[in-house]
């Protein structure tokens, strides 16, 4: 279909170059438009076969460190569950040759677990691994374990103690009850809160209150929680009101302080056996040097008098 115009009708051509025009703007935003779609749609299949790359050469490194892994068996949210056999640290498992030591745990119906025990016994490398095994599993990967099962969650939040900051304005404490109270403002119902030697930064009969009520609050609210922990008020006042309700783990120790470096069922202890680490750190068969300083006989080293 075509129309003409006189050669002279400077007007009319004035008009059909405007309806011309606005004819491929039209044309050209489609164009535009489906060029972006198509390259947003690659942009997302290179990052989603990224992720996935990414899965199979994780799974490579495990395999060439002889470490096992599974696919993860997800539990519907309104549950409580968590059990698995042989879960490790897969970043601890990355970095370092050797055995790693594995944990195996089979509860249901708990959404408390208090975690006690030796110092550098491995509880905090226990919290992280249970941290990243439910984000792998919520991210559709493989888990580092032989088997692993748990509920999904709404949302995971951790709260570690923080080394001494100078620029920080306040106290530790104050930090870590800001850090706390943004957790709260943002955490759900059947969400998951993992918190590692917490609340630790004033005396203990205050710092067990506060994790108390804490820990209360979030039971309440239906969220599950994992507590590190050395205040034993805190610790054994909940093992003696939720004994049942609860589950209390413990970082092994041998006699003679060896530690195994695995976490089992166990109430909680009044000591952490810190004196294990200030006899390893400072041997008790010390000689006087000529300088009026300590010689340490078996280290060999010597260091001055405080």
């Amino acid at each position: 279909m075509t129309f003409h115009i006189a050669e002279r009708d400077e007007a009319g051509a004035r008009a059909l170059s405007e309806l011309e025009g606005r004819g491929l703007s039209l044309a050209a935003d489609a164009v535009s438009q489906s060029a972006e779609h198509v390259l947003s749609f690659f942009r997302m299949l290179r990052a989603e076969l990224g992720f996935y790359i990414g899965c199979l050469n994780l799974g490579d490194a495990l395999n060439a460190k002889a470490q096992s892994f599974c696919y993860p068996e997800p539990v519907p949210a309104s549950e409580r569950h968590h059990v698995f056999e042989g879960l490790y640290d897969v970043c601890l498992a990355l970095r370092l040759d050797g055995e790693i030591i594995a944990n195996d745990l089979a509860m249901a119906d708990a959404g408390l677990f208090i975690v006690t025990g030796a110092n550098e016994g491995g509880k905090s490398t226990f919290l992280r691994s249970i941290g990243l095994a439910q984000m792998m599993m919520q991210a559709g990967m493989m888990v580092a374990a032989r088997s692993f099962e748990a509920n999904v969650c709404a949302g995971q939040f951790t709260h570690y103690k923080r080394e001494e900051d100078a620029s920080m304005t306040s106290g530790k404490f104050d930090e870590e009850l800001v850090r706390m109270n943004e957790i709260v403002d943002h955490v759900t119902p059947d969400s998951i809160v993992l918190f590692n030697e917490s609340f630790a930064a004033t005396n203990e009969r205050e710092s067990s209150e506060v994790a108390r009520q804490i820990v209360l609050a979030l039971l309440e609210k239906r969220v599950k929680v994992f507590f590190v922990t050395h205040m034993y008020q805190f610790a054994h006042g909940l093992h003696q009101t939720m004994k049942t309700e609860a589950v209390f783990l413990r970082a092994e120790r041998r006699e003679g302080g060896a530690r195994t470096f695995r976490v089992s069922q166990g109430e909680p202890l009044e000591t952490s056996y810190g004196e294990d680490l200030y006899a390893q750190i400072f041997k008790e068969d010390r000689t006087v040097s000529k300088d009026n300083g300590y010689a340490l006989s078996e280290a060999g080293s010597s260091s001055s008098a405080v």
